[in-house]
């Protein structure tokens, strides 16, 4: 299996300053490891290799004549798994010694990659026959955030996603919501259904008093309105909870 080219990235590298090395050359341990990493990827896919290596996989761009094993486990032990590395905001990741915009574009493109294939499976889509794809696509986007998001998901009459938005930005543990404003947006789309989402950074999905009081509100505005709420989803970091499953709608 023929390596894989790595191509110069538009960046100054302001990553951690590499060892000393013959100029333009990759050592022959580091090009041995990188060619058996990307090998055994191949061969085996996601599976056959730990979410550090998968790591490395996608630093190998960003820095091409440096060991990147020590910043890839620095990265992992600092957010925590693979997804929140990938989704972490770009002034944390620059926080990391060795981290610079080109190890940062190379994990938004990545991050951006993920949430684009996990909505091209419910956009444009009736929402009941692809639930799941649904709630995967909601956890993809928001699962693994540091602060809260609101999203809003908008269904024709036939319950066809139309229009995925996000309505607001908070912090660790509130995010603004006003019910006119969504069921204004909706009248404008010229939907007839709303679904909630929002994400719980603690990665207790469990609503909070005021996600029940805000709902209720937001429930009140889409009847006047004419407008379905169909339910609002709370993503947690492993699991989701629905409102209308667990009878608060």
């Amino acid at each position: 299996m023929s390596e894989f080219a790595e191509q110069p990235l538009p960046f100054d590298f302001d990553e951690a300053t590499p060892a000393p090395m013959p100029r333009g050359r990759t050592p022959s341990y580091m090009a041995d490891h990188r060619k058996r990493l990307r090998t055994r990827f191949m061969d085996g896919g996601a599976g056959a290799v730990p979410d550090y290596e998968l790591l490395e996989l996608v630093l190998f761009r960003a820095i091409p004549r440096q060991d990147v094993k020590p910043l890839a486990h620095t990265l992992m032990a600092e957010f925590g798994d693979f997804n929140r590395v990938v989704s972490a905001p770009p002034d944390r990741l620059r926080s990391i010694k060795g981290v610079g915009d080109a190890v940062i574009c190379e994990l938004k493109i990545i991050e951006a990659s993920a949430q684009r294939l996990a909505r091209a499976k419910v956009m444009n889509k009736q929402v009941i026959s692809s639930w799941d794809a649904l709630v995967d696509y909601c956890h993809t986007t928001m699962a693994h955030r540091e602060t809260e998001q609101f999203r809003v998901l908008f269904l024709d009459r036939k319950n066809v996603l139309i229009a995925d938005e996000e309505q607001g930005k908070g912090t660790v543990d509130h995010v603004p919501v006003y019910p006119r404003e969504v069921a204004k947006r909706a009248l404008e789309l010229n939907a007839s259904a709303l679904i909630l989402v929002h994400n719980h950074p603690s990665g207790d999905p469990t609503p909070s008093q005021s996600d029940i009081d805000m709902t209720a509100q937001m429930e009140m505005a889409c009847a006047a309105l004419g407008l379905t709420l169909h339910d609002h989803l709370i993503v947690g970091k492993s699991r989701e909870l629905s409102f209308k499953s667990e009878g608060y709608l």
